[in-house]
């Protein structure tokens, strides 16, 4: 098996994740899961694309325990959900709006998912829980719709589950092997693949921002 030292080089040259990230998820284990976690679906800049396959990787690994590391990732996942939406649900759309900058979200982004809300409900809350780099967002516009706390959470819990179990099993069985080369290749094709199913559904969500602004 690969050491957590040399899977975390080579994500970090693969990706550029910053060495804190690594830092948390080795010193902290599962709370610093929970923590990293909880950011990201906050919409703050945390990539879980790249933390919950090390959480796979260092569970092959036998430094976490797969299932708890799961918990943990699902756990804060949810937390960090429940700020956008309660947000969204109390503050209301205009004073979001004027502080999107704290969230690191375009107008532009957020209000193409707003529409894209309108247009599906329910099922736009759990494929968007399935769309790398933008999963919370939905959060904000069922938060200003007052979507029902149970529908939304249901939905947003099965998208999260999915996504969370799915690239943690990546980890645990691609990032666990020792063969470099192999590994770099796995990566590479891990991240095309998440590249286009993002630039895919951002690119549906921009043209119905760019329809409501028409």
């Amino acid at each position: 098996m690969i050491e957590f030292a040399t899977l975390a080089s080579i994500v970090s040259i693969a990706t550029g994740v910053p060495s804190a990230m690594e830092h948390i998820i080795g010193a902290y284990s599962y709370l610093g899961i929970f923590f990293l976690m909880l950011l990201e679906s906050a919409s703050l800049p945390i990539p879980s694309e790249i933390v919950l396959p090390v959480i796979g990787a260092l569970s092959s690994a036998s430094k976490l325990d797969v299932y708890l590391g799961i918990i943990a990732a699902i756990a804060g996942s949810m937390v960090g959900i429940a700020v956008d939406y309660y947000a969204a649900y109390y503050i209301g759309k205009d004073i979001v709006y004027r502080h999107l900058g704290a969230f690191h979200i375009k107008r532009k982004t957020l209000d193409g998912f707003d529409e894209w809300f309108k247009e599906n409900g329910r099922f736009a809350v759990f494929i968007s829980r399935l769309l790398p780099v933008v999963r919370g967002l939905i959060s904000f516009p069922a938060g200003f719709a007052m979507m029902p706390k149970r529908q939304f959470f249901f939905y947003s819990f099965m998208g999260t589950v999915i996504w969370d179990v799915v690239l943690v099993l990546f980890g645990y069985y691609a990032l666990s092997t020792s063969n470099v080369y192999l590994l770099m290749g796995m990566i590479a094709a891990f991240g095309i693949a998440l590249y286009v199913i993002y630039a895919v559904a951002i690119r549906r969500i921009n043209v119905m921002a760019k329809r409501k602004h028409a």
